[in-house]
């Protein structure tokens, strides 16, 4: 039986989330438009007959501002230390040269494929300049152009990443998607719901705490805080006469429900938390350790 650890390395947004989700073909972290969606390492449990892969989605890889951020990258450098393969994921539109210097500054130990991702439309005519770019890189051990929205070439893929992997027992039992507790990917959805619903920075000052998840006979009692910065970003979230807030709680609501499989009561209040993002201690108490 093949086993390993393979963790999704890149800039935000060029894919990483998507592609854990196509490969695990279940939902297991949010996505929006907007980068640095992904604050946590979420690791998807993939369990064949044959293998078992472990998969690691993690923070796109920047230049820390706040505390939270240097969490994030502390995220990236333990990933990138237990990781017997690295999967360095390439948006193919954006800069190859800028891509090549983040990789070789990870100063990798495990083998490695470059993922390059969106290769669709237009940019399918740049596939093959992509992958004899990378293919010359030493951190490279092959390219591989890819649509991970699409779902193209995701075979292609798995083939590649099994041949690199050793044989071994596996670490999980055969019906575990992930590690991670049913509370943390409620929060999850209701992040990003926020970052779908609100513009500019509302998404980037926020975080969810789900203070209560009680399983009743009918339904699923939830009680989640949206944590902010200041009073004016309060005002935001909960909208005119509480109109916002209301449409995110409806939003969120559906999406829980779908993964659950149950009926939810949702609650959601609003908190103010002045400079969160550089406080150790609310750091720690919203799950960023």
């Amino acid at each position: 039986m093949k086993v390993g650890f393979v963790s999704i390395f890149g800039k935000p947004n060029a894919g990483k989330s998507t592609l854990l989700n196509t490969l695990m073909g279940e939902k297991l972290a949010i996505v929006s438009p907007k980068v640095q969606t992904t604050r946590h390492r979420i690791k998807g449990i993939l369990t064949e007959k044959d293998y078992q892969i472990i998969f690691s989605d993690t923070p796109g890889i920047i230049e820390p501002r706040y505390k939270l951020h240097e969490k994030m990258m502390q995220v990236v450098k333990n990933s990138l230390e237990d990781a017997d393969v690295a999967l360095l994921m390439v948006d193919i539109s954006e800069d190859w040269q800028e891509n090549d210097a983040l990789f070789s500054a990870l100063h990798l130990k495990s083998p490695a494929l470059v993922v390059i991702n969106k290769v669709e439309g237009k940019y399918q005519d740049k596939a093959q300049e992509a992958i004899r770019f990378f293919s010359e890189k030493k951190y490279c051990r092959k390219a591989i152009c890819i649509s991970a929205l699409k779902k193209q070439h995701i075979d292609v893929l798995m083939e590649t990443l099994l041949s690199m992997l050793a044989e071994g027992e596996p670490f999980f039992d055969g019906d575990d998607l992930t590690d991670l507790p049913t509370k943390f990917f409620v929060g999850e959805m209701i992040r990003e719901k926020i970052f779908y619903l609100y513009e500019e920075e509302i998404p980037y000052h926020t975080t969810v705490l789900v203070q209560e998840f009680k399983e009743k006979t009918t339904l699923i009692k939830i009680r989640a805080d949206i944590i902010v910065h200041r009073e004016t970003q309060k005002g935001i979230i909960l909208g005119e006469r509480g109109q916002m807030i209301k449409k995110l709680g409806t939003e969120a609501r559906k999406d829980i429900e779908a993964f659950l499989g149950q009926k939810v009561f949702l609650e959601l209040f609003v908190k103010v938390r002045p400079k969160w993002r550089d406080n150790d201690v609310h750091l720690k108490e919203y799950g960023y350790n």
